[in-house]
């Protein structure tokens, strides 16, 4: 019985000298990972799978080469091309169903009348079945091969990626090329950064940040004018690619006067729905101008005030007021 009890007795304080020796060694601390490094060891976005839409219209001729390319991409990861026929009224339709015959990672969906290239857009990144989508012409005037390169972009933490047409080998209309430097400079002034490519059409996206936006994305060619400035007014991250850009094949379905003119009315217009007084500020800053003027010459020439000057008061104060208020609204919707 006595050796019993000795036996427990010397067992219970052997465990209670481990356990001292335990809690009286220092513990080690966790070991410290820094940002980068963090990011490195987290799995890259594009990994999961890419899903590449094209939107075709009238394309019969090079819609084919473009599909083929795209199918065989290798960019480390599960592709799907999503090819979305926009109602051509030429043998497109045609040529993209013997193309989904022959390759098993594309799809072609088709809208029975033309839509416009953003309604195609938002058509396919509701069919995409990844987080990472890339946007490219049917034309074969982008690289497929800087795809990577964008998709390097989304996965370092970019929420789009923009394939800017600044290469050393670009091709552009010398009739666009004024108008194209009129809306870039126009577009930059107001989202207050500079904007490299503004309407590129080669892009990778966080298929989120489209669908944040989808409500206020246009139907037609202003698609990624309208995500580029919204995405910038709005704080998001997007990084721009140096990117070739060839001689298209068959005809272009930009109207230069008309679209130039949309396209401008459509920069105010994001503008204005996202930082008001990016636009007002400017006008009112005009209009003081302007009454500066006409005051001294009324004061210092005429020794009299004039309409003009009156009105030009009455326009500056509404103009200044107006945008305040826009600004007070746009500041609210976001609480």
């Amino acid at each position: 019985m006595r050796s019993g009890r000795l036996k427990r007795a010397l067992l219970l304080g052997s465990l209670a000298r481990a356990l001292d020796a335990k809690t009286s060694q220092p513990q080690r601390a966790a070991p410290l990972v820094l940002p980068w490094e963090a990011s490195a060891q987290r799995e890259k976005l594009s990994a999961h799978g890419v899903t590449i839409v094209v939107p075709v219209y009238n394309e019969e001729k090079g819609v084919a080469g473009v599909m083929e390319r795209l199918s065989k991409l290798d960019v480390g990861a599960p592709i799907e091309v999503i090819a979305v026929n926009d109602g051509s009224k030429d043998r497109t339709a045609e040529v993209l169903s013997e193309c989904a015959a022959r390759i098993p990672n594309l799809r072609v969906v088709t809208h029975r009348v033309n839509q416009g290239y953003g309604a195609a857009l938002k058509t396919g990144f509701t069919h995409a079945r990844t987080e990472v989508v890339v946007i490219t012409d049917a034309d074969g005037t982008y690289p497929e091969d800087k795809i990577r390169d964008l998709l390097d972009q989304i996965d370092d933490g970019a929420e789009m990626a923009v394939g800017s047409r600044t290469g050393a080998d670009v091709h552009i209309p010398l009739v666009r090329k004024p108008a194209k430097w009129f809306l870039k400079q126009l577009a930059s002034f107001l989202a207050g950064t500079d904007i490299p490519d503004l309407n590129s059409g080669l892009r990778a996206f966080r298929r989120e940040l489209v669908l944040e936006y989808r409500a206020i994305l246009p139907q037609g060619f202003s698609f990624t004018t309208t995500i580029t400035l919204a995405s910038l007014t709005n704080g998001h991250r997007v990084e721009y690619v140096p990117v070739n850009y060839a001689k298209r094949s068959g005809s272009s379905k930009i109207r230069p006067i008309r679209d130039t003119l949309g396209f401008t009315a459509l920069i105010i217009r994001t503008v204005l729905y996202f930082n008001p007084l990016k636009v007002f500020y400017p006008v009112a800053f005009a209009l003081f101008l302007c009454l500066c003027g006409f005051l001294y010459y009324d004061v210092f020439v005429e020794q009299n005030l004039g309409d003009k000057t009156v009105f030009m008061f009455v326009a500056f104060l509404q103009v200044l007021t107006v945008g305040l208020l826009a600004d007070l609204i746009e500041k609210k919707s976001r609480l």
